[in-house]
């Protein structure tokens, strides 16, 4: 059997682009060709769409009052220095009336949460956590949009939800990640102002790559049938 010989040369195309470089001592310009080669593809390859921005933010149409906010560190000779909260991060101008932790062990889901009142205020600032948010707000002009923000001691970020938009958190990091929550609204006990859903639940079009390591709420999974 005779063995193909193929032209990896006829796949590549070759073509020139004039760039026009200035000569500050001569006070004119000069005109340089530069040689960009490029290859074919193969067909069933998929190119990169545009994924973040120039300043690295992540591209997405945001949902309708949801506002992030990404806090960059402060190093100092002694340690580090972040922020965790500033009126000017959160429109709402509603008061800190409770302050509260949640720590999510690795793999760990919690999905899906929503509250009819509340305002909630999340901080990341340790490990990483995946937080994706849905608007359930039929009246809203985002409704059925998906948002998804990673935060955590990379980059932490001050994230805030209104009433009607259901959010879930994934830890996807090897560590323990710690979030705080500035509610709006203290946590009642008599009538909590909470509203959940498993977190494969056919009313949200999300899928979270949920594991045999994942740990879910006890709530966390829709039912059989």
């Amino acid at each position: 059997m005779e063995s193909e010989i193929i032209d990896f040369e006829s796949n590549i195309e070759q073509y020139w682009q004039a760039t026009v470089v200035p000569d500050r001592n001569a006070g004119s310009a000069s005109l340089t060709h530069t040689r960009i080669v490029t290859t074919t593809m193969l067909k069933q390859a998929k190119k990169d769409g545009a994924i973040v921005t120039d300043d690295w933010h992540v591209r997405q149409e945001p949902i309708d009052g949801v506002h992030a906010t990404e806090v960059r560190h402060v190093p100092r000779d002694h340690g580090v220095i972040t922020e965790i909260y500033r009126p000017k991060w959160d429109p709402s101008d509603l008061p800190i009336v409770q302050c509260y932790q949640s720590r999510l062990f690795p793999a760990a889901i919690g999905a899906w949460s929503c509250h009819a009142k509340q305002i909630d205020r999340l901080f990341v600032n340790d490990g990483l956590l995946k937080i994706v948010l849905y608007d359930g707000r039929e009246d809203s002009p985002t409704y059925e949009r998906i948002n998804v923000f990673h935060a955590g001691d990379a980059r932490p970020a001050f994230l805030l939800i209104p009433p009607g938009v259901w959010h879930g958190v994934q830890n996807i990091g090897p560590t323990d990640a710690l979030m705080l929550n500035f509610p709006s609204i203290a946590y009642d006990y008599d009538d909590p102002d909470h509203y959940r859903l498993p977190y494969d639940s056919p009313h949200i079009p999300y899928s979270w790559n949920a594991g045999h390591s994942s740990r879910l709420r006890s709530d966390g999974k829709q039912p059989s049938e």
